[in-house]
């Protein structure tokens, strides 16, 4: 009885173990990659709420951004005014959400199978599933809509769990919904608590008629929290609203669409783990076997569902798969738990060393691999020094031997821990020639024009007939916005002005007024962040910068002829012909 009471705590040394492995997994070396179009896209958006003031209503690059709800970009908003242009801050604020999603996911693993040993180990493997550690690591908002989805499943299966109506606790999960609506609309919804309510009810097959009074406090909780910013966008700016809706919705049936079975490769998200899921996976076999059936068959039934759900929708992405990472953690952990138990009272049979196995040696092969494959492609680049190479190389193989000793002595413990240790060395040694090896060796910024005191308080604009990737724009630090380069009136309008451009900016201006201008070439910045041989590398983030001013000399005026349109006149008193 003691026993199963210490067991349904939270263990002190478990979160202090989990607190670790956190600040490790989410924190550490977290700028070594650089920013991606998310990341971009969301960072632009909060530096426009701080310098223009678009709180309520977001922009990016000067345009209205409805698309996502404001609540992570109000957060990045702030770190932006206590640390500007701090990526490191940006992505520890996505860290720190990902570490609310592990707290909340331990305290319901807890909750479910009062057994705190399980809630450490299924914690664990979801610290050290790939692309949570990903996710955790980007200032992007995917995390945050599951991290508070992850909340709100955990008051309103309490909520469920509990006798009473629980009030409290279903305003709780409310309160949590509206904020995971907050963060990125209704996506946790569909893709994570959906196929819990479905998984919840086909297993336990629990519901008291006495919640519904509660069911209704979380439903108009929510809808206090999650809607209002919504109400204000519809009020205010209602077309502008309804197109984006049209949109988005059109987006999901016609953007990235993808065959049904594309996610039929799901448990490699899960990165180490991906084969000992699908260990997991064979249903009729650990049925019959495992301690915790009912618990096993929901953390199953809640992973295959979501994977089904996603399944439907026409538009697929790999990161779309985060919230399975979730219950998959979860069923891993029911496998190793039940290896644990079985090994320490030498009650294992011929098939679970069997399984075990082939889970273990797999796996040290892999990681005493790491140290060829290290000199292969980090010193033989030139991307690592030899002192470096043998440190990273010395803890590799350490883990590799780790888990031979647990492969041999059947240890499933050691073998949990030697990846904890894994993902720390990766994390902590690897990561800053991880990155070297991944992003463009040639890589040249258009983020060095901050530095170039001539540029400050000019506008930057780039053709509008060429496209822009928001990338270039937050690497430049302010709004890069779209004009016609064939009217000259604009042109003239908007002098002095810095011109980002793919093409040479002579090849661009009308011909008629480049004897009146002077063009002063800056650079050429390259900001793609693969390397040239990689199929992503494009022309489209190679940028000629021109600072383009009135000439020096004053040019008399040109009578326009029978095709020509008057004179204009601009703010330094040139006075230049207008087009044709």
């Amino acid at each position: 009885m003691m026993r199963t009471l210490e067991r349904e705590r939270v263990n002190r040394l478990h979160i202090v173990i989990l607190a670790v492995v956190c600040f490790v997994a989410f924190f550490v070396n977290n700028r070594v990659f650089y920013t991606d179009i998310m990341e971009s896209r969301n960072i632009i958006t909060a530096r426009e709420m701080v310098y223009d003031g678009h709180w309520m209503v977001p922009t990016m690059n000067g345009e209205l951004r409805l698309e996502k709800p404001p609540l992570p970009t109000w957060a990045a908003a702030g770190v932006e005014m206590l640390l500007p242009d701090s990526i490191v801050a940006q992505r520890a604020v996505a860290g720190i959400m990902a570490v609310v999603l592990v707290v909340f996911f331990y305290l319901l693993s807890l909750r479910m199978t009062r057994d705190s040993d399980y809630a450490l180990i299924a914690s664990l493997v979801l610290c050290t599933s790939y692309n949570i550690i990903l996710m955790g690591r980007t200032a992007s908002w995917d995390i945050w809509c599951h991290a508070m989805m992850m909340g709100a499943i955990y008051y309103m299966y309490c909520a469920f769990e509990n006798p009473g109506r629980q009030i409290g606790r279903f305003m709780a999960a409310g309160v949590m919904l509206g904020l995971s609506f907050m963060s990125k609309g209704p996506v946790s919804f569909y893709a994570l608590l959906l196929p819990f309510l479905v998984a919840y009810f086909l297993v336990f097959h629990r519901f008291s008629r006495n919640k519904w009074a509660g069911i209704v406090v979380m439903i108009l909780t929510f809808a206090v929290v999650g809607f209002w910013w919504y109400g204000v966008i519809y009020e205010f700016h209602r077309e502008e609203a309804m197109y984006v809706l049209e949109k988005e919705s059109a987006a999901w049936s016609n953007h990235h669409v993808r065959p049904w079975h594309y996610y039929s490769t799901f448990f490699g998200e899960t990165g180490v783990w991906a084969l000992m899921l699908l260990t997991s996976l064979v249903f009729p076999y650990w049925l019959r076997r495992l301690t915790m059936r009912r618990e096993y068959l929901f953390a199953l039934s809640w992973t295959l569902l979501i994977v089904f759900f996603l399944s439907l929708m026409p538009e697929k992405k790999n990161r779309y798969l985060l919230p399975m990472l979730i219950p998959a953690a979860m069923t891993v952990a029911h496998l190793l738990r039940w290896w644990i138990e079985r090994f320490a009272r030498h009650e294992d049979d011929r098939s679970d060393r069997w399984f075990f196995g082939i889970n273990v040696w797999l796996l040290a092969l892999v990681v005493l691999a790491l140290p060829v494959l290290a000199y292969l492609f980090l010193y033989a680049k030139g991307s690592i020094s030899l002192v470096n190479l043998a440190t990273v190389s010395a803890a590799m193989l350490a883990v590799g031997v780790w888990l031979v000793v647990a492969a041999v002595r059947r240890k499933p413990a050691a073998m949990l821990w030697a990846v904890v240790v894994l993902f720390a060395v990766a994390e902590i040694l690897a990561m800053p020639y991880i990155g070297k090896l991944a992003n463009n060796s040639g890589y040249h910024s258009i983020h060095a024009t901050r530095n170039i005191p001539e540029l400050e308080g000019l506008e930057f604009f780039h053709p509008d007939s060429e496209e822009l990737r928001i990338d270039v724009v937050y690497e430049a630090g302010r709004k890069i916005l779209p004009v016609d380069l064939t009217d000259s009136t604009a042109v003239v309008e908007a002098l002095p002005f810095v011109l980002v451009s793919q093409h040479r900016a002579e090849e661009l201006l009308p011909a008629t007024l480049l004897p009146h201008l002077d063009l002063r070439f800056i650079d050429r910045y390259d900001d793609n962040r693969q390397q040239p041989s990689d199929k992503h590398y494009t022309p489209v983030f190679i940028n000629n910068v021109t600072l383009i001013q009135a000439a020096p000399e004053p040019v008399p005026s040109v009578v326009a002829d029978s095709v020509g349109m008057g004179l204009v006149a601009s703010a330094s008193g040139l006075t230049a012909c207008v087009t044709e």
